[in-house]
């Protein structure tokens, strides 16, 4: 089986039934987070990436070009859930941390149980629209992700920014349209964020892309941070 780096360091592309798959190294050998195959190749076991479960993979394979790289980043996870993709990022994170916030207890169980598996994982249990909540766990990041079901994602997105994002920083935002207005088109509603985004707080998207490949209705945006 052939095993290639993608343009994300850390990231992989093995070719499994004649398919290019995403995957990742497993920090936690033997061990599956959310029923993902787990494959050996050379001593080396990997993690599939499954783009329907996760909006970074699926926004790399949907083409976008400046995705951020992540193996030195200490990144705020806003909307962590269970841990799909926070937990493909812990397998390529090196020195950083994760700060994962949720609002769900119930959920927030099962990530605090994902992150005594993996050191880099710190749990939050708070609310992504009040950042001050969580100002004594969080230092400056480098990499700001957004992956929430709320009306108002761009202005939550924005507000961390400005309490979390380091000058210089990235972020990435997965807009989901339907949970902002369904009376509008979806390139509307990502186009009112963009707006939102861009003159409310001074953030600069450098790519967006829809993912309807994998998730309906869903944009990716890549912001910089002046």
């Amino acid at each position: 089986m052939k095993v290639k780096e993608t343009m994300i360091e850390g990231m992989y592309q093995l070719k499994i039934d004649q398919k290019n798959r995403l995957a990742t190294k497993n920090k936690v050998p033997g061990t599956n987070v959310y029923g993902e195959r787990l494959i050996k190749v050379e001593n080396e076991e990997y993690r599939l990436w499954d783009p329907f479960r996760s909006k970074f993979a699926a926004a790399y394979l949907s083409g976008m070009k400046l995705l951020p790289q992540l193996k030195a980043k200490n990144i705020l996870y806003l909307g962590v859930s269970t841990g799909t993709t926070p937990s493909h990022f812990s397998d390529i994170l090196e020195d950083g941390f994760i700060y994962g916030v949720e609002f769900s207890p119930k959920v927030m169980r099962k990530f605090y149980r994902l992150a005594e598996q993996r050191p880099n994982l710190i749990p939050i249990l708070a609310d992504a629209r009040r950042p001050e909540e969580y100002s004594s766990y969080v230092f400056d990041v480098d990499l700001l992700y957004q992956d929430v079901s709320q009306p108002e994602q761009a202005k939550i997105f924005g507000r961390n920014a400005q309490e979390y994002l380091k000058p210089g920083g990235e972020g990435i935002i997965a807009i989901k349209s339907q949970s902002i207005d369904v009376s509008l088109e979806p390139e509307e509603v990502f186009s009112k964020q963009m707006s939102i985004l861009e003159n409310n707080f001074g953030l600069k998207v450098i790519e967006h892309s829809k993912i309807d490949a994998y998730e309906k209705k869903h944009a990716v945006m890549i912001i910089k941070k002046e």
